[in-house]
């Protein structure tokens, strides 16, 4: 059973536990010797993992764990570069008899796929502009399947079962809030440029179906989701008869709201609707971030080092009743 999670982990601890390997690769280090690199996970988060120095006799059976496998490990947590980390001594594959319940190991996203994506659907649906509206549901519809449970990222921020679901839906009423407030903007355009912004991740990033990512596809690898997006877009616009200038606003969107080029934007936004876009896929990054690094810290303490946050500590204040 599992008994020890990662967010309840202390530096210096040793421990005896089950993690689900999100990721794993034996590489050879600096003394040319071969260790095997893994990220762990529970539904509590995910931690680096390293076992040092492998022996030939140990290979045969540690290049047969792969992503997606609940393992049970030996470890010391240490520190690296401000985060925690397993110093790996003992490691097996687990069996029937651990009485393993995936419940523990699934980060999910807090709400049901299916409302989600009732959401964000009516959303769509209730659009005046009927372009934007054929071509967001016929995303929609053509990604149903796989927004069941398709995580926003491997690694960063929303990397849980249905956190694009997530992601998507935050946005959505994050941008109908503010273009309460900046009345300059097309409200419609803003939501359907937040539905179709991250949708090629589906193409971009493989998952299973418990949300879990084990790495990115070919053309993801190739191509990244922004210029996936913007060639989907391409195609759609032309089967659906979307006017020129409106289609390339919707690739424009997508192919700006990283913003930056080593972030893989070519173009920065060059219009309102589309730099809002930006800053809403932002917050909601920056945000869902935080709160994980809040909750696995003790009131009135700092978090390990979050490198998505710029490597920031970040704080979580004392709740009231403690004082």
């Amino acid at each position: 059973m599992k008994d020890i999670y990662i967010s309840d982990i202390k530096t210096n601890q040793e421990l005896v536990s089950y993690f689900i390997v999100k990721s794993v690769a034996v590489k050879v280090g600096s003394n040319k010797k071969a260790y095997l690199d893994l990220l762990l996970a529970d539904n509590t988060g995910e931690i680096s993992a390293k076992k040092w120095d492998i022996a030939d006799e140990e290979m045969p059976g540690l290049e047969k764990i792969k992503d997606g496998n609940v393992i049970k490990v030996k470890a010391l947590v240490t520190e690296w570069n401000g985060m925690k980390q397993l110093r790996v001594s003992r490691i097996r594959q687990t069996s029937a008899e651990d009485n393993i319940d995936m419940k523990d190991y699934i980060k999910a996203a807090p709400e049901e796929p299916g409302a989600m994506y009732d959401y964000i659907y009516g959303k769509a649906e209730a659009f005046a502009d009927q372009d934007l509206k054929r071509i967001c549901i016929r995303q929609l519809e053509d990604n149903k399947e796989k927004l069941m449970y398709y995580p926003a990222a491997q690694k960063n921020h929303h990397a849980e079962l249905a956190g694009l679901l997530y992601h998507v839906k935050r946005m959505l009423m994050m941008a109908e809030k503010a273009c309460q407030v900046y009345t300059n903007l097309d409200p419609e355009l803003v939501m359907a440029g937040v539905i179709l912004h991250d949708m090629e991740k589906i193409n971009e990033i493989e998952s299973n179906e418990l949300g879990i990512s084990t790495g990115y596809s070919f053309e993801g690898k190739m191509l990244g989701h922004l210029v996936q997006g913007v060639r989907t877009i391409d195609r759609l616009s032309r089967e659906l008869g979307i006017p020129e200038e409106k289609a390339v606003m919707l690739e424009h969107m997508i192919i700006s709201h990283h913003y930056e080029p080593e972030f893989g934007s070519p173009k920065k936004p060059l219009f309102p609707e589309a730099e809002m876009l930006h800053y809403l896929d932002m917050i909601d990054a920056k945000m869902f971030d935080m709160q994980e690094a809040v909750e696995k810290t003790e009131p009135g303490n700092f978090s390990d080092r979050v490198w998505t946050l710029d490597n920031r500590t970040i704080y979580n204040r004392k709740d009231e009743k403690d004082d």
